[in-house]
């Protein structure tokens, strides 16, 4: 009954109140916040890693990025209020935080698609305030201070920039290694809320073209990556897998 378990520990969040919870939590003081989206693979490297999934279990708040997600969950018994995609959640916390008091950073993704990321959303929100967009976090902190002056002073956290701080992190590692790195860190670091986004990075700042709107409320961005990203189909193989376990867990 793992995957069962591992579903039931997913609140039942509409996008809304999602979004709501990680700005309350990045304006508290004192409070650490880790978050996890959950998806099909995800779910899948879980089953054949126990502190993966004892990691993934120890999340405050774990959302369903899926809808494979949301369909295990029915099958189940579940119903859940929406999906959670890391995607729309980094554009909608930074429209939110724009207006508000509240710092964001960007850590991983490679090349320099978390600067690109930082950068386009920095236009889009004027007010979104940057902290830092780098790819690996740095042992010597005077590498944010080299890498934030890339981003204009209207863009970025005026707080002093030799300090790796935020209020809300985004960790592009791609799973288990985001996860297993928040759990690690984030007691060590100066940092309120973190949260894994997978390969988002790479389509908030239009390194990767997303799928159109109509065929994400299909749930079939999978087959529009897949067929754009035709290398990650040793990725993909995972979905299968998941709704035969799922079928398997549940009626046999």
């Amino acid at each position: 009954m793992i995957l069962k378990d591992l579903i039931f520990t997913i609140k039942p969040l509409s996008f809304k109140e999602a979004l709501e919870y990680l700005v309350k939590n990045a304006l508290k003081k004192g409070k650490k916040t880790f978050v996890v989206t959950i998806n099909p693979e995800i779910l899948m490297i879980a089953l054949e890693d126990k502190d993966y999934e004892n990691v993934l279990k120890s999340a405050d708040l774990a959302l369903a990025d899926g809808i494979g997600v949301v369909w295990a969950a029915k099958i189940f018994g579940k119903s859940f209020k929406g999906r959670v995609h890391g995607s729309d959640l980094i554009d909608e916390v930074s429209k939110v935080i724009s207006k508000h008091p509240i710092t964001v950073g960007f850590l991983g993704g490679r090349g320099n698609v978390a600067e690109r990321t930082a950068e386009r959303l920095a236009k889009k929100y004027p007010g979104l305030k940057v902290a830092f967009a780098i790819e690996e976090w740095p042992e010597n902190k005077s590498k944010i201070k080299n890498q934030k002056s890339k981003i204009s002073d209207g863009e970025r956290d005026k707080s002093p920039s030799d300090t790796p701080r935020c209020d809300i992190l985004f960790v592009a590692f791609g799973p288990p290694k985001q996860e297993k790195w928040i759990y690690e860190n984030l007691p060590k670091i100066d940092v309120k809320v973190a949260t894994g986004v997978g390969g988002a990075f790479d389509f908030v700042s239009g390194r990767v073209p997303r799928a159109p709107r109509f065929v994400r409320s299909l749930g079939l961005e999978w087959l529009f990556r897949l067929i754009i990203q035709p290398w990650r189909w040793r990725r993909q193989l995972a979905l299968p897998k998941f709704v035969i376990l799922v079928l398997k867990e549940r009626f046999l």
